[in-house]
């Protein structure tokens, strides 16, 4: 059955494997210890200390590994802007960061602090000079993902950090779903990741912490991780995370382009799937992005019926749907990039990923939406010609208490009732109507005039052009 969820989680590589299964042996002493069994488990929590800090660009001693890469961003968050209180309590971070940003940045918020989003373009990239802009006097850190773990898209890590040098601001750089790739460059203060992202044991995070950045551990002291990740760490899981890492450095340095393998298999998803599928949107990034992720919405799709029938089909997807989240609101990023959220398919390829099962998902893939879209009862074409005169020039759609994708659906079978000029206003409480009623005129060509108070929940205005 293919895989291709490694965003959220790879595959355990081969390389990490043994060396897991060899270190269970070896590395189950305390490190700390000076006997026999400690100093050989301390040998290999070196070792490892230097292959990851090699991979990430670092000294070992700038390197402490954590229990998850939510943890290392926590920790790092928590601890630079302890460092620099007295510079102030501002945060700065993108509007598409991971959740771990945003849960922390909450914290910050609750705690008195002041937070400051940059938006992104319909790509989901930052603009560095937004970014740089929202640099204050007080910012006391930013935080900026060097590549986004929904859609892709690379951000542009190198020039925000110079911006952030110039300003004498840190950044913390969540690397997670680029660190597998290459290091991340630019002068960055911070980097955060997590192995299992890149094919290491889940449970084994890793902070960075450049010289030179102030920075203040919070919570009890521990004599561990240089005080920054307290408790006895899981050695068999950082050797694995270790090996996994620099095998797959040693893999790119020795001619293997897995890279520019799945870049290739994922170029090839990207064009055909709206060739193939039809009413989809390619979201993120097409040229800057990573290698090996793709995500697209599909019109009149229910989100969480569509990965049903996927993995029916063999095949294991992720979405940012909101019909496939238990808050039953769209994905953040997706809502700040402003695009269809509604049938929201992610498409990530873990190493190693076959051609031919790329090309079975493709052909799977039509099938699999049309008949999702027949259980809905899909419009299937644009209305073809105005409507005549004398009909209906405003129509009202009543979807309150009707989930995504419903209120478009609705709308769709309504349009070509009022004429060129005419409005349709939709009734919903779904909150992912706010986001897919204006997606959807984008890609049907209609006029969103705007979103309207209601009794319950919003009246979203269409003004028919086509």
């Amino acid at each position: 059955m293919p895989y291709f969820d490694a965003a959220s989680a790879a595959p355990l590589h081969p390389v990490a494997r043994e060396a897991l299964l060899a270190s269970l042996d070896e590395g189950w002493a305390d490190p700390v210890r000076l006997y026999r069994e400690g100093r050989r488990a301390r040998m290999l929590l070196d070792a490892a200390r230097e292959a990851a800090a090699e991979a990430v660009g670092c000294r070992p001693d700038e390197l402490v590994f954590t229990p998850s890469g939510t943890q290392a961003v926590h920790s790092g968050m928590s601890g630079a802007l302890a460092a620099r209180r007295r510079v102030g309590r501002g945060l700065v971070h993108s509007a598409v960061e991971h959740s771990a940003v945003l849960h922390a940045a909450e914290v910050h918020t609750a705690a008195g602090g002041t937070v400051t989003q940059v938006g992104v373009d319909r790509t989901g990239r930052v603009a560095a000079g937004e970014f740089a802009a929202a640099l204050r006097a007080d910012t006391a850190l930013a935080c900026l993902q060097s590549a986004n773990h929904e859609v892709g898209t690379e951000q542009p890590v190198e020039e925000v950090a110079a911006h952030c040098q110039e300003a004498g601001v840190p950044l913390l750089v969540d690397a997670a779903q680029s660190l597998a790739w290459g290091p991340v460059p630019g002068a960055w203060s911070l980097l955060t990741a997590s192995a299992h992202k890149w094919g290491g044991p889940p449970g084994v995070g890793l902070l960075a912490v450049r010289k030179g950045t102030r920075f203040a551990p919070q919570g009890p002291a521990d004599e561990r991780e240089s005080g920054r990740a307290p408790g006895f760490g899981n050695l068999p899981g950082i050797v694995a995370a270790a090996a996994a890492l620099r095998a797959l450095r040693a893999e790119a340095a020795g001619g293997a382009d897995e890279a520019a393998r799945l870049r290739e298999l994922v170029g090839r998803i990207r064009t055909r799937v709206p060739e193939l599928v039809g009413e989809v949107e390619v979201v993120g990034d097409p040229v800057r992005r990573l290698p090996h992720l793709v995500t697209f919405s599909c019109l009149y799709v229910d989100g969480e019926v569509l990965l049903q029938e996927l993995d029916r089909a063999g095949f294991s997807v992720s979405s940012g749907s909101s019909c496939t989240s238990s808050t039953l609101t769209p994905s953040h990023v997706l809502r700040a990039m402003g695009v269809l959220s509604e049938g929201n398919v992610r498409v990530s390829l873990p190493y190693g990923t076959d051609e031919a099962d790329v090309e079975r998902f493709l052909q799977v893939l039509p099938g699999v939406v049309r008949s999702v879209r027949e259980q809905l009862g899909v419009p299937v074409e644009k209305p073809e010609k105005p409507a005549a005169a004398g009909e209906e020039t405003g129509l009202v759609v009543d979807a309150l208490g009707r989930r995504c994708p419903i209120p478009v659906i609705e709308l769709a079978k309504v349009i070509g009732r009022v004429p060129v000029g005419g409005t349709v206003t939709v009734l919903s409480d779904d909150e992912a109507a706010r986001q897919d009623i204006p997606a959807w005129c984008a890609m049907r060509e209609q006029e969103y005039v705007g979103e309207q108070d209601a009794e319950r929940g919003a009246a979203y205005v269409v003004r028919r052009r086509v």
